[in-house]
């Protein structure tokens, strides 16, 4: 017996609604038969003993190795890194033309259980012939792949998006 087509489409209606009936009791079956819920029970207190874990005195792996703030490697970075970041990112041929009176302002600043780091400041020149100070940090671990050391740079007065704000404050100690 063959249905017509409107009958089909009726068929087809009750069986959803057959299908969400089914869904819904099984919803219903799986609530009612959940453990219930606890309260919590603030009559009771439970004690606990603190230990106190002194920390590690100094950090695996590293050896707090790092070059001088006036190693010819570490401004060379800081300056071939600035003229391809203006260069690059901003169109400008500003560069750092003479980098003078390096010295350290920190070192293991925050501990011997943390990264080894130098921070150290400078007095810089810009093609623009205007003096400006650069901040930088020399970190262990910083290099390709974990390996050697790195270098984080902020020169004073061209941090454009204040990533290092305010006043290069963040890669001081």
């Amino acid at each position: 017996m063959s249905l017509s087509g409107a009958d089909a489409l009726i068929d087809d209606a009750a069986e959803g609604r057959m299908k969400s009936f089914a869904g819904a009791c099984a919803i219903l079956a799986a609530v009612a038969t959940a453990p219930a819920a606890m309260a919590a029970d603030y009559a009771t207190t439970t004690t606990y003993e603190a230990t106190v874990v002194e920390p590690a005195p100094f950090y695996r792996g590293f050896s707090g190795r790092l070059p001088a703030c006036g190693d010819s490697g570490v401004i060379g970075r800081i300056t071939s890194a600035f003229a391809a970041r203006e260069r690059g990112y901003w169109g400008s041929d500003l560069a750092l033309e003479a980098v003078g009176h390096p010295r350290e302002i920190g070192y293991r600043s925050w501990g011997p259980s943390f990264v080894p780091r130098r921070f150290c400041a400078a007095e810089t020149v810009t093609t623009d012939r205007r003096p400006r100070r650069v901040f930088y940090e020399i970190i262990e671990g910083d290099g390709f792949a974990g390996m050697g050391w790195g270098v984080n740079w902020c020169v004073t007065g061209l941090d454009r998006h204040r990533a290092f704000a305010p006043g290069c404050k963040m890669v001081r100690p």
